[in-house]
């Protein structure tokens, strides 16, 4: 896992857990699994890949992209099943959709025109929106960010805002571009799926929080957290649908010629707590849009 040990990784493992029981694996009985959990630290994704490849599994899951790349510096055999990676034949991972052809398949989430669909949401919640900042750790997401970039100066270009890129390596960087995005009206915020921003969510959520700015997350656990807005993959559906390639993969089936997934169920949550706070009157066709309302 890219995430800590927390309330949302067990959301995960729950889900999949029970993927498996419904294929009769049953951890205890005939299934054992071992968890590792990377807080969204590239040094302990390393070292857990080598401490996993050492016990020789039968499959591994791994969850994000900076994950999946850690293991397959220390394997090309032992099958893996990756979960929540945007772009896996860029990064290498697998030769094509239909046919991986190595011993990594698996489950992805978002398309790179995603910063297209969240400006288009911004310009509803924000009249009078004139720069947004995309926000990342390059080192957390495909093409150190490239793979969202180009959609994003595209989008700001047709909807006629300032685009503006953070990078990200710590909480102190993350603050700076908080603090620098609300130093004037009009900014707003869009991150990405991003395991070192997830392990820092309390900190975004509380920031845009502070300097009234509206920002756009691609999960709803953002939303729960007091988050503005979330748009996204089912994380969840994913976890309990890998289930049913670790199933296939135990009893014999070789990666190289299961298919990659695309998502089938996405969701948007929004906060209308967070939505008065901030001062925004959500318009009826958002709110018509959205699969869930916190109030």
């Amino acid at each position: 896992m890219g995430l800590a040990d927390d309330d949302e990784a067990k959301r995960r493992i729950k889900a999949f857990e029970q993927g498996l029981a419904r294929k009769k694996w049953v951890v205890g009985q005939n299934l054992r699994i071992e968890y590792r959990y990377a807080k969204g630290d590239p040094d302990l994704m390393h070292r857990f890949a080598m401490e996993l490849i050492a016990l020789r599994p039968d499959v591994i899951v791994a969850h994000s992209t900076p994950v999946v790349a850690a293991l397959l510096k220390v394997t090309h055999i032992i099958p893996i099943v990756f979960v929540v990676v945007s772009d896996p034949i860029g990064s290498g991972f697998v030769e094509s959709m239909a046919r991986p052809g190595g011993n990594v398949t698996g489950f992805t989430i978002l398309q790179p025109t995603i910063p297209g669909k969240y400006l288009s949401i911004l310009s509803e919640l924000t009249p009078r929106l004139s720069r947004v900042t995309l926000m990342y750790n390059p080192e957390s997401v495909p093409g150190a960010g490239a793979f969202f970039t180009g959609a994003f100066f595209d989008s700001a270009a047709e909807f006629k805002v300032e685009p503006i890129i953070a990078e990200v390596h710590s909480a102190a960087e993350i603050e700076s571009a908080i603090v620098k995005l609300g130093s004037k009206p009009g900014g707003a915020l869009i991150t990405v799926p991003d395991n070192f921003l997830t392990f820092h969510r309390d900190l975004l959520v509380a920031l845009t929080a502070k300097y009234k700015i509206p920002a756009i997350y691609p999960y709803r656990y953002f939303a729960e957290a007091g988050g503005l807005l979330s748009y996204g993959v089912d994380v969840i559906d994913l976890f309990r649908s890998s289930a049913d390639y670790v199933d296939r993969i135990l009893r014999g089936a070789n990666p190289a010629t299961l298919p990659v997934q695309a998502p089938k169920k996405f969701e948007m949550v929004i906060n209308l707590k967070t939505a008065k706070a901030l001062g925004i009157n959500v318009p009826r066709v958002v709110l018509a849009a959205a699969d869930e309302i916190i109030e």
